[in-house]
């Protein structure tokens, strides 16, 4: 599936919800949530907190899919073409590494 493909499949089912997209500012705050939550797996999976019995259902693959979720929207609400904009994004890097 492209980018391009993720971002149509997030429009489709937030619009087939009766709420719709929550505000831009709202997303961001959700987004930021989710990178939280994705943070606290990584800590106990690969840092050294413990389990708390409220984490033992997260998981992380879960966590990075929500994450993706929001920003699709995000980018959506915004006009952003992720599929464009990340492959302009890894141009420069690779440019900017072969030259450093």
């Amino acid at each position: 599936m492209s980018i391009r493909e993720a971002q149509r499949q997030v429009d489709e089912w937030i619009a087939s919800t009766t709420e719709g997209y929550y505000s831009e500012l709202t997303n961001a705050v959700v987004l930021m949530e989710e990178v939280g939550e994705l943070a606290r797996v990584m800590s106990r999976q690969y840092g050294d907190q413990r389990w708390k019995p409220s984490d033992r259902s997260r998981k992380l693959d879960e966590e990075m899919a929500d994450i993706l979720f929001v920003l699709l929207a995000l980018a959506n609400q915004t006009g952003v073409d992720l599929e464009t904009s990340f492959q302009q994004k890894m141009k420069r890097r690779s440019q900017r590494d072969m030259d450093g």
